[in-house]
């Protein structure tokens, strides 16, 4: 059971008890779960009873426990208990099949994973200054909308620098609309899109403007175009390259990825696949926030932490067999791992206007 599984779950859980005349308020539109915080009890947490107990004219202690019991009889939910005030925690049964259906998810979904809807009913109008960094940060906010659901477009204050087409920016329309406006004003970056085309590109340009929150100066010095570790953009797009590689590696030794058999070894998968697998299951939840708060910056650091915790998890268990080995379970299990964490990157990449190399 993935995050988007569980809200979906306890929002159920809700309208079964409101239906069913045990709760009287009115049905939340969504309902917000996080992973648990360190000394916490389960795996996430939720604060949904407290939401609802003053509509519902119920202690919250009251509430949790009409929700507690229709969320505990789900398939996927382990253990459900009530924490502080109405607090509702949730250990979910067997991680193992919990990572099989995030990965069957990231693969069946592709670059489309954590996309979704819960922004359907909302119709937006980016409205930027004609600055680069206030364009492009519209211009990926424009895509994290729009990749959960929700409609609109973005406008410029005049009209927009013939140099953004090169940086995947389109306006359209400028000039300022008689119509409710949200406005998109980050730290201007003290460049012209020309400027930064011609010493950085488009994707380290992209980066530069986008990865930090808007309320911060954009870092957009030579260190973009590093060929290495130290360099965040490069160890995403080489984590990415290498998770393809390893694809086309292991096609080369007959095998391919499968998550399913794994499941049934001794250790259902390596502990140091754990940081990796939740940043995996994370990932639709950080696209949402990103959108919600017009933050694409969170996205940013996202892949960083999924490139960071690739390498860790490669090093720790390598998916290719190595020497007079053969490929076992544990190496399809492996593979099946680090191709999520590829796809993730790539799709993350995407929404930010960023081109992800094969080879790198």
């Amino acid at each position: 059971m993935t995050p988007a599984d569980l809200s979906r779950t306890v929002l159920h859980a809700v309208r079964r008890a409101v239906d069913e005349d045990a709760l009287r308020a009115p049905v939340p539109a969504r309902v917000r779960v996080e992973r648990t915080r360190p000394g916490g009890s389960g795996d996430y947490a939720c604060a949904v009873a407290l939401q609802l107990a003053g509509p519902a004219a119920l202690p919250a202690l009251e509430v949790a426990r009409i929700l507690r019991e229709r969320v505990a009889a789900e398939p996927g939910v382990g253990r459900v208990e009530i924490t502080g005030p109405g607090f509702l925690s949730f250990t979910l049964d067997a991680p193992a099949e919990s990572d099989r259906a995030v990965l069957a998810a990231v693969r069946e979904q592709g670059l489309a994973y954590g996309h979704g809807g819960a922004l359907g009913d909302e119709i937006h109008q980016l409205h930027h200054a004609r600055e680069v960094r206030a364009a492009v940060t519209a211009q990926a906010v424009f895509r994290l909308l729009v990749a959960q659901g929700a409609r609109g477009r973005t406008t410029c204050e005049q009209a927009p620098d013939p140099d953004w087409a090169r940086l995947g920016v389109t306006v359209n329309a400028y000039g300022t609309p008689p119509t409710p406006l949200t406005e998109i004003r980050p730290v201007p970056a003290g460049a012209t899109a020309g400027e930064l085309l011609e010493r950085l590109g488009p994707d380290a340009a992209r980066w530069g403007l986008l990865r930090a929150a808007g309320h911060d100066h954009a870092a957009l010095g030579p260190e973009l175009l590093v060929q290495g570790e130290a360099n965040p953009l490069f160890r995403v797009r080489y984590a990415h390259a290498r998770a393809r590689a390893l694809t086309r590696s292991a096609t080369a030794l007959g095998f391919t990825a499968e998550a399913a058999p794994y499941g049934e070894s001794p250790a259902p998968y390596d502990r140091a696949a754990r940081p990796l697998l939740d940043l995996l299951a994370d990932h639709p939840g950080v696209l949402l926030a990103g959108a919600r708060h017009r933050a694409p910056d969170r996205v940013a650091r996202q892949l960083e932490a999924v490139a960071h915790a690739f390498f860790d998890f490669h090093d720790s268990c390598p998916p290719l067999p190595a020497g007079d080995e053969k490929p076992s379970a544990a190496h399809r299990a492996r593979l099946a791992i680090a191709e999520a964490a590829g796809t993730v990157l790539a799709g993350g990449l995407s929404l930010l206007g960023i081109r992800a190399p094969e080879h790198l």
